[in-house]
């Protein structure tokens, strides 16, 4: 590292102000900082210091994900054997899937990161690591058969109009994420409904056996087809078809106990996102009127993207809520409206993107009006300790 770092050094000087590169500043710094820890201290001023920033952030983040990433790998390569009838060893089903996935990853990473690069050229900023963790996002919340220049379209749209235009990393007001999912899926809903998308091969005429199908958990409720639903041990561990890094709620809660433990995803949020799923599940098996009304309410939780939404999704710390009774509010909510969203509209059998997406644009009026209430609240008391005063 040393001998890397020191060739660093050596041709720094022609990318600062004056050097022939200079105009690719942007592009050498967010490399350099990519490889090693930036050696800027503050000279004046008070500042909170911390070891955490973005880039440790960023990290933290994509290793919760890395759980649910190589369970997504083996699951395509398990729901492809079976759908052609044969068995695998967990390396041919995990390899299988890895070599599908991989595509995915570099085009995403490789759209986002060369529009974040030029954005940054165009004001002359330096390249922050924001999406590092949407690059990683973006194609775990795809069907495994996405075309590659879907994926590429939808991975544009989600950066520059979904966060450029905000002005970059922290100022977005929708999730990246889930704004590439929301455009695949408004652009193009073949790609991302039906039976066949969610299974390897199957877009591309692959003959499978007889009795097998790839339709989803919510796919079969949607249509009333409840009769071969997975058990909830199933779904539950994620041996289902489904997007690449959303079926396995084992994975994702080990993601979950990892952001939780490192302080970077808000444990409130995480928690009042199913508790809010589980309100809205109960009131409607009290009401119910057919067979997705009866589907006990913490059957929700383990169907879908709901828990891969609530632990990656909904924390998002720049899109969601900032103050801590603004987190309840917020994660119950979503839980609430991800549950109703699916059940009454079986054209959305999954609500949880809607659900999250809604409430990033109601999120700061909900911090609004927390701090209002507590403005309120002590003024009110400032009156009361002033009237004694004066009695």
């Amino acid at each position: 590292m040393n001998s890397l770092r020191k060739k660093i050094d050596r041709i720094k000087p022609h990318f600062e102000e004056g050097g022939r590169f200079s105009k690719l500043r942007s592009v050498f710094e967010g490399l350099e900082t990519f490889l090693f820890v930036p050696d800027k201290v503050t000279v004046r001023g008070s500042h909170i210091r911390d070891s955490i920033d973005l880039k440790r952030t960023m990290t933290v983040v994509i290793i919760a994900l890395i759980p649910a990433f190589l369970f997504g790998a083996y699951n395509v390569g398990l729901q492809h054997y079976r759908s052609i009838g044969i068995e695998g060893s967990v390396v041919q089903l995990f390899w299988f899937g890895f070599l599908k996935i991989l595509p995915l990853v570099i085009v995403s990473y490789g759209v986002g990161l060369g529009i974040e690069f030029i954005a940054a050229q165009i004001r002359g900023h330096e390249i922050n690591e924001g999406f590092l963790v949407s690059g990683l996002l973006i194609p775990l919340v795809m069907p495994i058969d996405v075309p590659l220049w879907m994926v590429a379209v939808s991975t544009a749209f989600a950066v520059i109009i979904g966060k450029e235009v905000f002005g970059g990393t922290g100022m977005n007001i929708f999730n990246p994420a889930l704004m590439a999912r929301a455009f695949l899926f408004f652009s193009y809903p073949g790609w991302m409904t039906g039976d066949k998308v969610w299974v390897e091969g199957l877009t591309k005429g692959q003959n499978v056996i007889d009795g097998f199908s790839g339709a989803t958990p919510l796919g079969m409720l949607a249509i009333g087809e409840t009769g071969n639903m997975p058990s909830f041990m199933e779904m539950f561990l994620g041996t289902i078809p489904g997007s690449i890094g959303e079926t396995s709620t084992v994975a994702i809660l080990i993601g979950a106990l990892i952001l939780i433990v490192t302080g970077i995803g808000s444990w409130k949020i995480i928690v009042s996102v199913f508790g809010g799923g589980l309100a809205m599940g109960l009131l409607l098996n009290a009401v119910a009127v057919n067979s997705y009304m009866e589907l006990p309410a913490y059957y929700h939780f383990v169907m879908g993207g709901f828990a891969f939404g609530a632990v990656f999704m909904a924390t998002d710390p720049v899109s969601g809520t900032q103050t801590e009774t603004g987190k309840w509010i917020y994660g119950f909510l979503i839980g609430v409206l991800s549950v109703l969203l699916r059940v009454l509209n079986p054209a959305y059998p999954e609500g949880v993107m809607l659900a999250i997406l809604m409430m990033n644009m109601f999120a700061p009026l909900i911090d609004h009006f927390v701090i209002q209430a507590n403005i309120n609240r002590r003024l009110k008391r400032l009156k009361v300790a002033t009237n004694n005063i004066k009695k």
